[in-house]
């Protein structure tokens, strides 16, 4: 058993070390794999190729939080990402959090409200790792939660994107 215990403890060790870039540094690099992250080079964080654009709900209770990302006459509407946030309400639900407006269709994700209006929910956090588009030019995006049930206080949604 020893042995397979200095084995563990070695690879432990190799795993935790941290190993320098191309350029003999440690820590973050930039996208390109080279550039140490520092107060000279601050990390670059890549900009929405066009006009940033959010929509939030606001607060709900016990309604649908709904969170549009506006069409634009001649540009598409893209999604980088959303999040909905809620409390409980007096009896748990499972319910379907929908994106829609999307090219491809609707997409669905799960939502749990708990039982209990003090009861905080597990946030809904989607980033896409690539935006997603409107079905068309001039369309909106909407993020929707709905409704907890009686005893609901409080429910939100925000959404970011961009139009080109």
């Amino acid at each position: 058993m020893k042995p397979l215990l200095a084995l563990l403890l070695a690879a432990a060790a190799a795993l935790s070390a941290p190993a320098a870039n191309a350029a003999g540094s440690v820590g973050l690099v930039q996208a390109d794999g080279q550039t140490p992250v520092s107060v000279a080079a601050p990390l670059q964080v890549a900009q929405a190729p066009g006009a940033a654009v959010t929509g939030s709900s606001g607060n709900q209770a016990n309604a649908a939080a709904t969170a549009s990302l506006p069409g634009a006459v001649g540009k598409t509407t893209w999604i980088t990402g959303f999040q909905c946030a809620a409390a409980g309400a007096t009896a748990a639900a499972a319910v379907s959090v929908t994106v829609s407006g999307l090219a491809g269709g609707t997409a669905t994700y799960a939502f749990v409200f708990p039982a209990g209006a003090t009861v905080a929910a597990a946030p809904l956090i989607v980033a896409f790792p690539t935006p997603v588009p409107a079905s068309a030019p001039n369309t909106a995006i909407t993020v929707t939660l709905p409704a907890s049930g009686a005893g609901g206080t409080t429910a939100a949604c925000d959404a970011q994107g961009y139009q080109l």
